[in-house]
């Protein structure tokens, strides 16, 4: 059985519990109320423990008291910032945060912007192709009405066709094509692509061009991948600032990094603080979850 009638039969079999293998992905989503976690604290100056997690601090603060950096196993760095909102947003910070800790991976996030360039020239070229299929069917009823006899006739020769149709349910799959509709989750796949909408989640897949991205419908998560390398990032709802951002590959960069990314806090207006990491294991070792930490001992959560 291809791919897409077997995605198709646990999405209309298991959606709640099925295909949930070794490899499977779990994604979950909640709406809470602005700030549900707690108000974050405003701060003057940084709070820098010698020691926290797996992590080490290498001297004493800097820059009277807004910067702190730590050590972490394997040669993993920690750098702690408390930024001001004065001449800069948040996302501007946060941006300029994201720009620097990708130039230490400039490879993988070349690679990462190569292939969603190619993902929407794909998608253009699909749009395109429909367009102009549904132009040619406007035109040509009655050819397409043959057609549709003799792609019925190859399917029943050819073809394992699948329809099922109930309240709130329509299947229809044949082949490596694949439609469903369920309430709050839509599935398309052909080949080796696949689309599906799922509560306020996007996800789209590419096994030939080894791409894969998920959004979410309030730009909250953001996930790119393309081979062994990914992008992530996440963004709290509300005005307080809570946002992650994360690159990961397997291939290190020429200073050994497998992974950077940072943590950001802070209340409306700011102060911000903002916990680096670069991380020469994609596991980070408990060094993300140490320098989060870092972050909550300063802000709260």
């Amino acid at each position: 059985m291809r791919l897409p009638l077997l995605v198709t039969l646990c999405a209309v079999s298991a959606l709640a519990a099925g295909c949930d293998g070794e490899n499977g992905v779990r994604i979950s989503s909640s709406t809470t109320t602005s700030d549900a976690k707690g108000v974050l604290k405003v701060v003057d100056t940084l709070q820098c423990p010698e020691t926290l997690g797996v992590l080490t601090r290498k001297g004493t603060a800097q820059a009277g008291g807004t910067v702190c950096n730590y050590s972490g196993p394997r040669g993993a760095e920690v750098s702690l910032h408390l930024v001001k909102l004065e001449d800069e947003s948040a996302d501007g910070v946060m941006r300029r945060f994201e720009a620097l800790l990708s130039a230490a991976m400039p490879h993988t996030s070349a690679e990462l912007r190569a292939s969603a360039d190619a993902a929407e020239a794909r998608m253009a070229a699909d749009g395109a192709r429909v367009a102009a299929d549904a132009a040619r069917v406007e035109a040509d009823a009655a050819r397409i009405e043959a057609d549709e006899a003799r792609r019925a006739a190859d399917a029943s020769a050819n073809g394992e066709r699948v329809t099922v149709s109930g309240p709130g349910l329509t299947v229809n799959a044949q082949g490596e094509k694949a439609d469903v509709r369920l309430p709050g989750l839509s599935v398309n796949a052909d080949g080796d692509r696949a689309s599906v909408q799922i509560g306020g989640f996007s996800i789209n897949a590419d096994d030939a061009g080894g791409t894969a991205s998920i959004n979410s419908s309030d730009d909250s998560v953001s996930i790119q991948a393309h081979e062994d390398a990914a992008e992530i990032r996440t963004r709290a709802p509300g005005e307080a600032t809570r946002a992650t951002y994360m690159l990961t590959d397997q291939t290190p960069a020429q200073e050994g990094w497998r992974l950077v990314g940072y943590e950001a806090r802070g209340p409306v207006g700011g102060p911000i603080v903002v916990a680096t990491v670069r991380a020469k294991d994609r596991d980070s070792d408990g060094v993300f979850d140490s320098a989060k930490d870092l972050v909550t001992l300063n802000v709260g959560e």
